[in-house]
């Protein structure tokens, strides 16, 4: 008997740790698995401050851009003009005086003798804006409301997207870079008097390929180049296989493009008038004047502008001006 209860005795001590070492595993869970629903309750809620807090932040910073906005939007328009030209066109070489090269002319040369039309019709005034390159020229010009043409600069490792920007417009010409007599700030892949018929005509084909719609064509520079009569017969029998029309920049009274495209039977057609030789703002409005003066005179007129702040500014304050005129793209000149 003695035995059999010293045997009891064991069994039940033994029973009565296991139920111990149960209970504790128990607890251990059960502190564990409650451990752990506090835990993600506390970091739902977090992320439920958080997420909170960056919506406050979100609305401020929206609030905080609607005034920035308002308060831009009440600039005015010459204002605005003035900061949508960026660093950019900040670089760019001054006035249209630098289309005809390093040496500064005290004025532009002439334009070619025109005959003198009086027609019924209105007279038409066909502005181009040389030298566009990035968005913010565009976005400037096109702020306008007005029948600009732009006329771009072929793509370059400074401006890799005028031809994208090109694409985007329905009408724009190409602003080929040509060698000047003296200029030290040269355009890459400028066209020099040296180039041989293959290399005109491969420079040709690949601002076709990067400008498809492109039908029009003038000089950046060239004084040096336009002067040549072999260089300019070389470039208009490129042109002319590509179905490309070159209008005269007319940055020297020496160009031998009027004999050119006579011998080609093709019109000459050239700028008239320089709007910001001076780029003084009240200069280019008297600039304007005269091309206007121009048109009613010879029933048609070019003028050649860079998008430079006050050349913009001058033609939204000559908008009254151009009621005397049909202000066209270049399609429409003719």
């Amino acid at each position: 008997m003695a035995k059999r209860k010293k045997k009891q005795t064991k069994s039940s001590k033994i029973l009565t740790y296991v139920a111990w070492i149960l209970a504790l595993v128990a607890l251990i869970l059960g502190s564990l698995v409650g451990g752990y629903y506090i835990g993600y309750e506390e970091a739902t809620n977090d992320i439920e401050l958080q997420s909170q807090s960056q919506k406050k932040k979100r609305l401020t910073m929206l609030k905080k851009m609607e005034e920035i906005s308002s308060k831009k939007d009440n600039k005015s328009v010459n204002t605005r003009l003035k900061d949508v030209l960026d660093k950019e066109s900040k670089k760019s070489i001054g006035a249209a005086a630098h289309e005809y090269g390093d040496t500064t002319l005290p004025t532009p040369p002439e334009p070619i003798q025109r005959e003198v039309k009086r027609t019924i019709a209105k007279p038409k005034l066909a502005i181009i804006i040389d030298d566009v390159s990035v968005s913010s020229h565009v976005r400037a010009i096109k702020s306008l409301n007005l029948p600009l043409t732009m006329s771009f600069l072929p793509p370059s490792k400074f401006r890799p997207n005028s031809a994208k920007l090109a694409q985007k417009e329905s009408i724009y010409m190409v602003h080929l870079p040509m060698e000047a007599q003296s200029f030290s700030a040269e355009e890459p892949m400028t066209l020099r008097i040296s180039d041989s018929d293959a290399k005109i005509q491969s420079r040709i084909r690949s601002i076709k390929e990067a400008f498809p719609r492109v039908s029009y064509i003038n000089n950046h520079t060239g004084s040096k180049f336009t002067s040549d009569e072999m260089a300019m017969n070389r470039l208009i029998y490129a042109l002319k296989a590509q179905n490309i029309y070159f209008i005269d920049s007319r940055t020297t009274a020496e160009t031998k493009a009027p004999k050119v495209m006579k011998n080609f039977g093709l019109e000459y057609v050239a700028r008239d008038v320089f709007l910001d030789h001076d780029l003084d703002k009240e200069s280019v409005k008297e600039q304007i004047k005269k091309a206007i003066k121009v048109a009613k005179t010879h029933g048609t007129a070019i003028a050649i502008g860079h998008p430079h702040a006050n050349t913009l500014m001058a033609l939204k304050e000559s908008k009254h001006l151009f009621k005397e005129v049909e202000l066209v793209y270049i399609d429409r000149l003719y």
